[in-house]
């Protein structure tokens, strides 16, 4: 299981928020190196990158990858305040990317994988989850925001797993 964690997050967020905006800044004619405060804003998506993983791997019991997915809705640590921190970190680190190069092409690739992210969600996650954990995955969805942590003082904070 460790490998199949392992692989498949070099795979694809290795891919999506390293690979791509590393080589789009390579062709990217306007980009600039090294503006610092980027990378602080990349550090952060890749802790909370890390730290959902760890959690679908110990709380989940499965990996991010769809042909390994948790066995179990995963609603423990960041999952407790928004649906989807993992594609929000994801998000993050290309937004560091983009700031650190300076780069207007990395900034439409941002552009695009948001969009791309948040289709995903609503046409195919969020419908295989309501169908895999029916009743958990009504009262999850009704008390966690899909990406922002809700900003009232009553909300509700999903328990852990049982």
């Amino acid at each position: 299981m460790l490998l199949k964690a392992v692989s498949a997050f070099l795979l694809l967020p290795g891919v999506f928020a390293f690979l791509i905006p590393w080589a789009i800044s390579t062709f990217d004619p306007w980009s600039r190196m090294l503006w610092k405060p980027g990378l602080a804003v990349l550090g952060i998506g890749v802790v909370i990158l890390l730290y959902c993983v760890r959690d679908f791997y110990l709380s989940g019991k499965g990996t991010l990858a769809p042909w390994s997915p948790p066995q179990y809705l995963v609603t423990v640590g960041l999952y407790r305040y928004s649906r989807n921190p993992m594609f929000f970190g994801v998000l993050l680190i290309i937004s560091g990317w983009a700031l650190t190069y300076c780069s207007p092409l990395i900034t439409l690739y941002l552009v695009f994988a948001t969009c791309i992210f948040h289709w995903r969600v609503t046409h195919y996650e969020e419908v295989v989850l309501s169908e895999q954990f029916p009743s958990l995955w009504a009262e999850y969805a009704e008390n966690v925001p899909r990406w922002l942590i809700k900003l009232e003082s009553g909300k509700k904070i999903f328990p852990k797993n049982s």
